[in-house]
Order: structure tokens, then C-alpha cells, then sequence
């Protein structure tokens, strides 16, 4: 693109987001700070250089205040990152409830399609609009069927639902809307307050995937899932 690219990224006060944020920032974007937290988010967009947006993708009327905030300000975006996200319980599920399952469901799932839907009369102004949902191997069959992979070795019902759905949804989307190319990434077992900072990757390496996706440009096909060495299955 020609002009400054416009990236507006959800849950970008810390982690994955915070560190994709600073990092395209680096690279020339104007970077909105997507945030449910108002102190924390002003003081990442501050710290980073960019601009704070106060958004919870599980109310409606938060995501569409965003929406409309970017509106007056920057009047389009090119880039969306569906970055927001929570873990949910681990281990054994005996004792796992429909509501924990829904509250979940509502940030990792249901916020993506609030958030999407508000931002496509914003994204479909850019002569190149991009989407990028966040997902995770830990929603993918063969990945966590195959004992020589990190993934199989984790019981996370809830979690991993989530992203098998996410991953079915950016597919879905990707098919649907032909004029935006949307892309899920993951990011691999990144050291985050998602998981304990366990993880044995560094926030760089697991925001490698979303950067690629994000600057990556015109011409690239839409209906990917990408982790930091390339395309990966969908299964």
C-alpha cells in the first residue's frame, strides 16, 4: 500500500497483541491499541506509540462505540487483528459447566464475528482489507492426535473447542467474503499470561505468524492458517 497502513488489533495491552502492536509499529503501521481495560490499554498505546481504543468484543455496544470511534478518527482500517482471547479451565472436564463453556466461547468466537461484523464497512474502504483471526494448533485434530507435538500432551476442552471453531469460522468467512482476504494464524506454544508463560517460545517468535500475515501485502490467497515456518493443514 501505498499509503500508511491502518491496523487496529483486539486484546493488544498485552501479550501476543502488545507485542504484534509493537512490532508493526516498527514497520511503519499506525496501530490502534484494542483494549477492554482502559488504563492498561491507554498505557500500552502510550508506552508503544499508538492510539487506544477502549473495546470488550463480548458486548455489542462496546464493539460498536469502537467501530464508530474509528470512524471519526482514521475513517478506515486495513488490517483487522481478532487477537482477544481467554483460556478457560484445564484438565478433566467432569465437572465442566455450560456456562464456563459459553464465557469463553463468547470472547475466543462469538467476539471475532461482533468484531468482524462492526469493521467491515471500515476494512472494505482500504484498497487491500485484511483479517486475521488468531487461533491455534490446540484446535486441530491432527495436531492433537500426534504425540510428537506439545499440543497433544494438553487437556483443554474448552479451549480447543474454541479455536476448532475459530479455524472453521475464518474458513467459512474466507469463502464467503471474497473481497477480504482472511487468514487465521497460530501463533505456537508462545510464553504468555495465557498459559503461566509456559510456553517455550518468546512473544516474538509466536507473533511471527500475525506480522506475516499483516504485512505480507496484495496478491496472497485469502483462507489460510499460517504458523511461523508457513501454511499449515486446516485439520
Amino acid at each position: 500500500m501505498d499509503r500508511m497502513t491502518i491496523t487496529f488489533i483486539t486484546g493488544a495491552n498485552k501479550g501476543l497483541g502488545r507485542e504484534t502492536a509493537r512490532r508493526l509499529i516498527g514497520l511503519g503501521h499506525t496501530v490502534l491499541v484494542g483494549a477492554r481495560d482502559p488504563e492498561a490499554g491507554a498505557a500500552t498505546a502510550d508506552t508503544l506509540g499508538a492510539r487506544f481504543v477502549q473495546i470488550d468484543v463480548t458486548d455489542d455496544e462496546s464493539v460498536a462505540a469502537a467501530a464508530a470511534d474509528v470512524e471519526r478518527h482514521e475513517g478506515h482500517i486495513d488490517v483487522l487483528v481478532n487477537n482477544a482471547g481467554v483460556h478457560g479451565p484445564f484438565g478433566d472436564p467432569s465437572h465442566l459447566t455450560g456456562d464456563v463453556l459459553l464465557d469463553v466461547l463468547n470472547v475466543n468466537l462469538v467476539g471475532v464475528v461482533r468484531t468482524t461484523t462492526a469493521f467491515l464497512p471500515l476494512l472494505r474502504r482500504s484498497t487491500d482489507p485484511v483479517i486475521i483471526n488468531v487461533s491455534s494448533a490446540m484446535g486441530s485434530l491432527s495436531a492433537t492426535h500426534d504425540p510428537s507435538r506439545a499440543e497433544s500432551g494438553v487437556i483443554a476442552p474448552v479451549y480447543t473447542s474454541s479455536k476448532a471453531a475459530l479455524t472453521m469460522l475464518t474458513s467459512q468467512y474466507a469463502k464467503a467474503l471474497t473481497d477480504v482476504r482472511i487468514n487465521a494464524a497460530d501463533p505456537g506454544y508462545t510464553a504468555t499470561d495465557l498459559n503461566g508463560h509456559s510456553g517455550p517460545q518468546a512473544v516474538t517468535e509466536g507473533t511471527d505468524a500475525i506480522v506475516t500475515l499483516a504485512t505480507e501485502g496484495p496478491g496472497h490467497r485469502s483462507g489460510r492458517f499460517v504458523d511461523r515456518h508457513g501454511e499449515i493443514a486446516w485439520s
